[in-house]
C-alpha cells in the first residue's frame, strides 16, 4: 500500500511538473495587434481557447513605419511618444476574458505628443482557463483533478447576454445586459482549494440589477498544488 501511495504520489508530481512546462511554453507565444490611432477605430482581442493576458500595450508611436500610409513626414518624425499608463487600461478592459474590444477614442484623454499620428499596439497570450456559468438560485461548484488547485481569474455577478440561464424567464427578466458586477469574492473563497462550492444569489453577491434574472460567470485555472504558495485574488474587469 506503501509503494502504491509513493507511485501515485510521484505520477502527479510528474504530471503537474509536465503541464507546468506546457503552460510555460504556451506563455512564450504572444500575439500582436496594431490599430491606427484615427477617431472611432477599434483593436480586438480575442482567443480561441483560454483567456486573455496582456503583457504589453502602448499608445503613441516608437516608430516611423506604423500606421504610416497617407501620413505627412511630420506627424511621423517623433518615434519616442508613448502614453503612461495604457498598459494598465488595457489590462483592465481585457484581462480574463474570451474576447475583448477597445475603442480608440478611450485613449484621447490626455495627448503625449502633439501633432504625431498615434497608433495602439498591444501583445498578450492566451491562458488555458475553465469557463463556468451558474444560474441565480444555484450552486456554483469548481473543481480541480487530485494534487490540482483553484485559481480564478476572475467572476462577474449580472447579465451580459440574452442566451445565458433564460429557461421558462419573461422576457423583462432577460433584457437588461449592461448588468455586470465584477467580484472577488468567488476568488477569496475558492482560490488554492482542490474544489469549491459557493451559492449563487444576492444575499452572497449584492444585487447590480433589481427585476433582472442574473447569472454568474466564472472563469479559472486549475493549478499544480506546491505548499507554501500564496494564491493571488483578480477579477475581471
Amino acid at each position: 500500500m506503501l509503494c502504491f501511495r509513493l507511485s501515485t504520489t510521484l505520477l502527479l508530481a510528474a504530471t503537474c511538473s509536465l503541464m507546468t512546462a506546457v503552460v510555460s511554453l504556451e506563455k512564450i507565444v504572444s500575439e500582436s495587434t496594431i490599430t491606427c490611432g484615427s477617431k472611432g477605430n477599434v483593436q480586438r482581442l480575442s482567443c480561441d481557447d483560454g483567456v486573455i493576458s496582456v503583457q504589453t500595450a502602448l499608445y503613441g508611436r516608437a516608430d516611423a513605419v506604423t500606421c504610416s500610409e497617407g501620413r505627412p513626414p511630420a506627424q511621423l518624425t517623433n518615434t519616442q511618444c508613448s502614453q503612461v499608463g495604457t498598459v494598465d487600461v488595457v489590462k483592465k478592459r481585457c484581462d480574463g476574458k474570451r474576447e475583448c474590444e477597445l475603442n480608440i477614442n478611450i485613449f484621447y484623454t490626455s495627448d503625449p505628443c502633439k501633432r504625431t499620428y498615434k497608433y495602439l499596439e498591444t501583445t498578450y497570450t492566451c491562458l488555458p482557463a475553465i469557463h463556468l456559468d451558474a444560474c441565480e438560485g444555484s450552486l456554483a461548484q469548481l473543481q480541480c483533478d487530485q494534487g490540482q488547485v483553484i485559481f480564478v481569474y476572475g467572476a462577474d455577478y449580472g447579465r451580459s447576454d440574452q442566451t445565458t440561464c433564460i429557461y421558462q424567464r419573461p422576457l423583462n427578466q432577460i433584457q437588461n445586459i449592461s448588468c455586470s458586477n465584477p467580484t472577488g469574492k468567488v476568488a477569496d473563497s475558492c482560490n488554492g482549494k482542490n474544489s469549491c462550492t459557493i451559492a449563487v444569489s444576492n444575499s452572497v453577491f449584492g444585487n447590480p440589477c433589481i427585476g433582472t434574472y442574473k447569472y454568474l460567470k466564472v472563469v479559472y485555472t486549475c493549478n499544480c498544488s506546491h505548499p507554501g504558495t500564496t494564491p493571488v485574488t483578480t477579477q475581471l474587469p
